[in-house]
């Protein structure tokens, strides 16, 4: 016959049954979201994310229940029109379609949708330079061109998505200083603007991150591609590319203003009314 528990012990052990109830439920909740997520996100028109009840209802919904579970914030607040949007364009530069097989689409959903955390990332830059290899191209200058137009590709994107980054933060400042404005305030409220203005730092800061992985990719590719199909020509295209790309993430990092795409500061301009015009020498007198 077991022994009788105390009724501290009754209490432990129906703690520790109720964690491992919650850790069971989560750990199903994960496995439904592997299964789930096997497809990667599915596009639409002009390569937009396509609606998908799995994708947009099923598949958030458990990752919320597991960011709660990493101790993460989690807003029920809902999504502005910027925040949305901000979302829309992100996904473009975390995984666009013309990414295909090289970026892990499963994983990189499950990391969208909260369901694993986004430190969660094995970023290998050599595979975007294995899938180029795995193509056939008929010409070996063809592999040069994807990685320019793929750069190209990514750099057009970056300043429609810097633009709305810029005023989802600030309408997040201006949230936070909404609430301090406030002589009473609920903790749902402060707790679901607290969670909402981390959520869309963290998406900025992913979407940073992504390029910054892709700018790796090219630069492995391009550098491989030197010295196994060397061409002078295609080097020096895919390299301008490359740059051009550089240049936008950087504006991107620098908060989308007081820089130019170089990374150099802008040189104000001087006043034509005042001092002539512009930087020429003075104004020419009788």
């Amino acid at each position: 016959m077991p022994p009788l528990l105390s009724e501290e012990g009754r209490m432990a052990e129906a703690r520790n049954t109720g964690r491992g109830r919650k850790g069971a439920l989560r750990l199903a909740f994960v496995s439904l979201a592997v299964l789930a997520a096997a497809c990667s996100r599915p596009t639409g028109d002009f390569d937009r994310a396509a609606p998908s009840v799995i994708h947009d209802k099923v598949l958030p919904f458990i990752g919320d229940e597991a960011a709660r579970g990493r101790g993460e914030p989690v807003s029920k607040f809902n999504l502005t029109n910027d925040e949305e949007l901000l979302r829309d364009r992100g996904w473009t530069l975390i995984r666009p379609p013309s990414s295909e097989d090289w970026i892990e689409g499963s994983r990189v959903e499950l990391i969208r949708t909260r369901v694993l955390p986004e430190s969660d990332q094995n970023l290998d830059p050599s595979r975007y330079y294995k899938y180029l290899r795995s193509d056939k191209y008929r010409s070996s200058d063809a592999r040069y061109d994807r990685v320019a137009v793929d750069a190209e590709g990514d750099a057009d994107l970056v300043l429609p998505f810097c633009e709305v980054a810029e005023r989802v933060t600030a309408a997040d400042e201006e949230r936070l200083r909404a609430l301090g404005r406030r002589s009473v305030t609920t903790q749902e409220e402060l707790a679901g603007a607290q969670a909402r203005v981390w959520e869309n730092s963290q998406y900025i800061a992913w979407a940073k991150l992504s390029l910054r992985y892709r700018l790796k990719s090219y630069r492995y590719a391009i550098d491989a591609l030197e010295i196994e199909t060397p061409s002078e020509e295609r080097v020096w295209d895919a390299n301008s590319a490359w740059k051009r790309l550089a240049g936008e993430i950087l504006f991107l990092e620098k908060g989308c203003k007081g820089i130019n795409r170089y990374g150099q500061e802008a040189q104000a301009r001087r006043s034509r009314i005042y001092n002539g015009w512009g930087t020429e020498g003075p104004v020419y007198k009788k």
